[in-house]
């Protein structure tokens, strides 16, 4: 069995291979049609009988092309239905060095060793559908099953006399893209998926994957402007014993611009609310960051604990331009140097509610011997947002056990916090890629929830080797 499937794949791909070089010369599609399963049948890849049948299908479709015929061939050698037109198999492995020095001496330094795994399957179809998920490591969340990985991280830290790890469900989803004509492109998504909107981690930590329904549309103005309207609705939690389920939803257009092949920048405006947040207790939903003002409430949905004081609605406004050299010493091609803002206020607040962030990249990562070089200084107000949603690597320290707020001690990302970021990447190869980021942080207000944090600073560094498939 195991050598029928190395078989089939190996046929799929050197197929898959033939064609992708046949489609370059589609005049003379007849001929080479002939001469690619001629091959095919003399190298073993097909029998007599699959040869045959091909030759016949590739008479019939000539008129209506190649890629007919190739999507019948496709599935004929892989199995799949014939309205499956592709598949495209990608993942990661990151190992991580993470270590946090804090600087109150009630609280310990923390060194971890880490990796995060990622592994999807996007299978496309006929139509522009497509269908995806994507398995990632993950621990588990405290206080929760073990069915139940951290909402914010893939990291999974290496304890317990080597126990074996878990594996979760990182994203699943169904794409529809209902129109795509050079013009305009829309597309929707269904499912657990990655973030549809183009905004930072101040409001989105990286690896959240939310679960809901989205819409992208972009509108081609011309070759040098585009605008991008984003719009999705996210469930937040399921809650058995009330009606009152958690929803977040938003919307967001980017005008993206291309003034000359030098200059570009981007403008965009957001807006997000959140409903049924009486919903979100630190009991029902994973309590993964702090900040936010909380209350305690004997008569909470699901059972007495902290309830959420204030509504999270905010409107943030978001800007960068971007500068490309032709040249730069020790970097291959041209250097982009790009300067990007984000500003954020929340009207359901009545004080802490803003946040922004400023900052500078030089150079881009991603292709063999490039890299790139950046700093931010963020500013991040107790009540500016959703807590659990932010960046949970922005971290600061806590030392109270119990304040009034329903917080913990220990370090922890969240709101209410502020500092510097460093980050280096530089592509060893276009598939390895090494790391190194820094935050420097503090607390914003020293007396969350009136419990005095007088030594609240802390410095995440974390140093990572990542190999992309």
């Amino acid at each position: 069995m195991k050598k029928n499937r190395t078989t089939k794949t190996s046929r799929a791909a050197l197929f898959a291979g033939a064609a992708a070089l046949m489609s370059i010369a589609p005049v003379t599609y007849a001929q080479s049609s002939d001469a690619l399963i001629n091959k095919l049948e003399q190298k073993g890849i097909l029998s007599s009988d699959e040869a045959k049948e091909l030759r016949v299908e590739s008479q019939q479709d000539f008129n209506s092309g190649f890629t007919n015929s190739f999507d019948k061939a496709f599935g004929k050698i892989t199995g799949m239905p014939d309205w499956v037109t592709g598949y495209k198999l990608s993942g990661d492995f990151r190992g991580r060095f993470d270590d946090i020095t804090v600087d109150n001496p009630l609280l310990a330094d923390r060194l971890r060793l880490r990796y995060r795994l990622r592994v999807g399957l996007v299978i496309n179809m006929k139509d522009d559908l497509e269908v995806g998920f994507r398995l990632g490591s993950g621990d588990t969340t405290s206080g929760f099953s073990a069915s139940t990985g951290g909402p914010l991280s893939n990291n999974t830290s290496f304890q317990d006399n080597g126990s074996k790890k878990f594996i979760y469900v990182d994203a699943a989803y169904g794409r529809w893209t209902a129109i795509n004509n050079g013009t305009w492109k829309v597309t929707g998504t269904f499912g657990k998926m990655d973030n549809p909107f183009r905004i930072s981690n101040m409001l989105f930590d990286y690896d959240l994957t939310p679960e809901g329904a989205a819409i992208q549309t972009v509108y081609k103005i011309n070759d040098n402007h585009s605008l991008v309207f984003n719009t999705a609705a996210f469930m937040l939690d399921e809650e058995s014993t009330s009606s009152l389920d958690p929803l977040m939803y938003g919307g967001q257009l980017i005008w993206d611009a291309a003034w000359t092949p030098k200059w570009s920048t981007s403008l965009g405006v957001s807006a997000f609310d959140i409903i049924n947040k009486e919903a979100l207790t630190i009991a029902n939903v994973p309590y993964v960051n702090q900040g936010n003002t909380r209350v305690f409430d004997a008569n909470a949905i699901g059972g007495s604990s902290y309830d959420l004081v204030y509504n999270y609605n905010p409107i943030i406004g978001s800007a960068s331009i971007t500068y490309t050299l032709d040249s730069f010493p020790l970097y291959k091609g041209k250097f982009p140097i790009k300067v990007a803002t984000e500003f954020m206020e929340n009207p359901g607040a009545p004080n802490n509610n803003e946040g922004y962030w400023g900052g500078i990249t030089f150079g881009k990562s991603g292709k063999k011997g490039t890299w790139d070089i950046s700093y931010r200084y963020q500013y991040l107000e107790a009540d500016a947002w959703y807590d659990q949603m932010v960046d949970d690597d922005n971290v600061a320290s806590y030392s109270n056990l119990a304040p009034p707020n329903g917080g913990k001690a220990g370090v922890f990302g969240g709101t209410n916090v502020k500092g510097h970021l460093v980050k280096f990447n530089y592509s060893i190869t276009d598939s390895f890629v090494f790391t190194v980021t820094c935050y420097i942080n503090d607390l914003i207000n020293q007396t969350p929830g009136g419990a005095a944090e007088p030594n609240s600073g802390a410095i995440h560094a974390m140093a990572d080797i990542m190999w992309k498939f």
